[in-house]
This record gives structure tokens, sequence and C-alpha cells, in this order.
């Protein structure tokens, strides 16, 4: 493909249409007219040689190769507004950068609110992207790190890449109250017996608690398994099941009557959390910048009891 000969405000077009799934609204986010953004999407069906927006009703619906491109066009967009954006020094104070997080439900509800409001403060006209995490491992060939500022994650997901510790959690269990089998504490047998909870638990990896356990010769009996870590109360509350949880993200949420938290009877060790980055954005000032204010925000972090 001759890059030289493609209009990169496609780009900008086609990112807004997959997004907003409507040429009007697209016309608005981008401050063109809505014949121009019209004019756009017919030249980029005629580039892909497909729809991209299908109309259903009143409504438009991405086709299957506009979903494939749906988050490819928008990690391009960012990377391009980077590359044509980069300056020798960066002033928060005038700056409308979109700094991304990729974090998941408990690092957003832990770190979110402290890192959204540093951000306010030096950089109102800066926006927050918050983008959540899979189990899926991270390394510096990942792509999609191209278009991440950073990856807030504990250790043992990541490979390769930059990083800074920013906090450490311990992990407890979660009993239902109705589950009168259990006492004043877990006992192996019943971390054995007792069906699980589990988070972000695949072949490709596990959470550092879960991988604790095995390493006692304990094989959790799964029976749920979620990416949420919010939702795992829900799963707990009024049935058998067990989970284990964080510190930090039980002290968060509102205390609950139909579930108890418990100390782990194992040697779950120290969580640590960390933010990872790809090395391509090292030498960038405002990176740099925004990699200072998430340590700020790890700071104001009350300590563990």
């Amino acid at each position: 493909m001759d890059l030289a000969r493609l209009d990169l405000n496609l780009l900008v077009a086609l990112d807004a249409l997959l997004q907003q799934r409507s040429v009007s609204k697209a016309a608005v986010q981008t401050g063109v007219g809505q014949p121009a953004m019209s004019s756009s999407l017919a030249r980029l069906r005629r580039h892909f040689g497909d729809d991209l927006l299908a109309r259903v009703g009143n409504e438009y619906h991405l086709t299957p190769l506009a979903l494939e491109l749906r988050e490819r066009a928008r990690m391009a967009r960012v990377g391009l507004e980077r590359v044509f954006g980069a300056h020798d020094e960066f002033d928060p104070a005038s700056s409308d950068r979109e700094f991304t997080l990729q974090v998941s439900d408990y690092g957003e509800a832990v770190l979110g609110s402290p890192v959204a409001d540093l951000l306010a403060d030096a950089a109102p006209r800066a926006r927050l992207r918050l983008v959540a995490n899979t189990a899926r491992p991270l390394d510096s060939s990942d792509p999609t790190l191209l278009g991440t500022d950073l990856v807030v994650m504990p250790h043992g997901f990541v490979t390769d890449l930059r990083h800074e510790d920013l906090y450490r959690d311990e992990w407890v269990c979660l009993v239902s109250t109705a589950n009168t089998a259990v006492g004043d504490a877990l006992t192996l047998d019943q971390l054995r017996a007792l069906p699980w909870v589990v988070t972000f638990h695949s072949s490709a990896g596990t959470t550092q608690g879960m991988a604790a356990l095995r390493l006692i010769g304990v094989e959790p009996d799964v029976r749920v398994v979620t990416e949420h870590f919010l939702g795992v109360h829900g799963h707990v509350a009024g049935s058998q099941r067990i989970a284990l949880m964080q510190r930090r993200l039980v002290d968060i949420l509102p205390p609950r009557d139909d579930v108890r938290v418990l100390p782990c009877p194992f040697s779950a060790g120290v969580l640590t959390v960390a933010m990872w980055w790809h090395p391509v954005h090292d030498d960038d000032p405002a990176h740099a910048w925004f990699r200072a204010l998430v340590r700020r925000a790890s700071r104001t972090l009350e300590p563990l009891p």
C-alpha cells in the first residue's frame, strides 16, 4: 500500500464513524459538516470494499470488518496524534491530550479517582480514558501498548516492559454468611472441598493468590470465572462458594451483611501493583509527566492495616 497516496483525514473519520456508529454524531465529534462525513464514509467504503456501517431499521450496526477495525483505528489515530503533536516540552495547563490507563475494575476502584482528580487539577483540558484489562499476558511486542500510556497490573502478567511499583495489597477470603459450615476461619480442607469464584483465570495466567494456593497443593474447585472483581461479592453471597479478594478493594466497597471477610489460611503473598509501559514512550515528556502523576496518586492511598 502506498501510504503517500492516502488521505490521513480518512483515519480520523473512520475512527469517529466506528466509535459513534452514526454519520451525524461522527460529524459533530470531528467538527465537520454531515455532507463531508457522508463523503468520507463513501470513500472508506470504496477503499475497504465493505459497507462498514450497515443500516438495520433506524440504526447503523458495524459490519464484521468494522468491528475488527474499530480498535485498530482508535490506536492508529492516537498514535498519529502523538507523532504530530510531539514537543520537546509538555505544558499540562494547556494540553488537551488524552491519557490512557489499561486497568481492571479493582485497579480503577483503588487508583482511578486519585489519578482523575490530580489530572483535573494539573491539566484541566486533558482527558483520562480507562480501558479494561484482561488476563492475557502482555509484552513489548503487543501492538495495543503503542496506543496505551500505562497498564496498571500486578506482577505476574507482564514481561519485557518498563515498570514502576505503585502500591502493595494483600489477599483475604470471602465467605457467605449463609455458609454456617465455616467458622471464624477457613481450613485447608474447606479450601479443597468448597466451590470457588475466581478472577482472571485462564490457561494464560491467574492471580497471584490462586497461584499461591496451588503451590501448597490445593487445586480449587472452580465453578465461576469472572474478569470483574466488583462482581465477586454477588457470586459468593447466599451460596457455598468462596473467593479471594484484595484487602484494599474490600475496604473501599460498602460493607455487606451477606458476606464475611476472613483471613487466608495460607500464605497468599503480598500483591504488588505496578504501572507498565512500552519503551517507545520513554522519551515522551507528556508520558513522563503522566507517569509522575500516577506515582503521586498511588502515594495518596492509605497504608494497609
